[in-house]
């Protein structure tokens, strides 16, 4: 274990610490996989997270096994209304014991769809962790972006208010930074990287180019899906999350 990793023993990963809301990314423990569920209906995001309890347990999973969570809001927030927001969700972790020695350790992904964005927040997918005889150690990396600082506030937008080629150029090379730090500091195989997303508004054509593919080179091989998206607050304008994982499921919980 390295010194940037905290053990979720009850998970069965370790996760990167970040902010209060959330972490930096997860990474399965030896005799573990972590496995990445999609919905077929995004549900609002509380009920989602009830029911993505419910089903864990079924599976003989305690919630602690729950790692990452994706969001879809309605539109970006400003920064007050995102800290409402976390702190809401972050409450209902707590409550549920997830909360590793008062730090939350689930990853998360939330964006703002372009096109019908949804009326509220909505739980678009998640991970979570079982045993398992898979060798490699697959990962989550949390949503990023240019906020290079771990403090939320706007003075810390890379480039605040711009975006210029040249701006967003600057902002893209910021969060995919982001991204090669957290991938180094989870020491996590980048070989075994499964999917690149890109979250934002904005032509990626000559960011992933110059900037994406350079910075992330298994990107070359694997793609890198474009999510027409806005990150979840107001005038951040690139986001990117990673994970190499083995098994992604599609789950429709109203058939349940």
């Amino acid at each position: 274990m390295t010194r940037f990793l905290t053990s979720n023993p009850q998970g069965g990963y370790s996760f990167l610490a970040a902010i209060e809301p959330y972490s930096a990314g997860v990474i399965a423990e030896p005799g573990y996989e972590i496995i990445h569920v999609t919905l077929q209906n995004t549900m609002p995001w509380l009920d989602g997270l009830i029911a993505a309890k419910s089903w864990l347990e079924a599976r003989g999973l305690p919630i602690q096994a729950l790692c990452a969570a994706a969001l879809r809001c309605s539109e970006p927030h400003s920064f007050d209304g995102f800290a409402t927001f976390n702190q809401e969700y972050r409450r209902l972790l707590d409550g549920w014991g997830v909360l590793v020695d008062g730090i939350n350790p689930v990853a998360r992904t939330n964006v703002s769809p372009v096109v019908d964005a949804p009326a509220d927040t909505q739980l678009f997918g998640f991970s979570f962790c079982q045993p398992s005889e898979l060798r490699e150690r697959t990962y989550v990396v949390a949503g990023g972006g240019e906020l290079p600082h771990r403090d939320l506030c706007r003075e810390h937008i890379v480039r605040v208010g711009e975006t210029t080629e040249d701006a967003l150029r600057e902002k893209a090379e910021c969060v995919a930074d982001i991204m090669r730090v957290r991938l180094e500091r989870m020491k996590a195989d980048e070989s075994l990287l499964s999917v690149v997303n890109v979250y934002t508004c904005h032509p990626v054509r000559s960011l992933l180019e110059e900037v994406l593919i350079p910075q992330i080179p298994a990107a070359a091989h694997i793609g890198i899906r474009w999510n027409l998206t806005r990150p979840p607050v107001r005038e951040i304008e690139f986001e990117m999350d990673l994970r190499g994982v083995r098994q992604e499921l599609t789950v429709d919980f109203a058939t349940l």
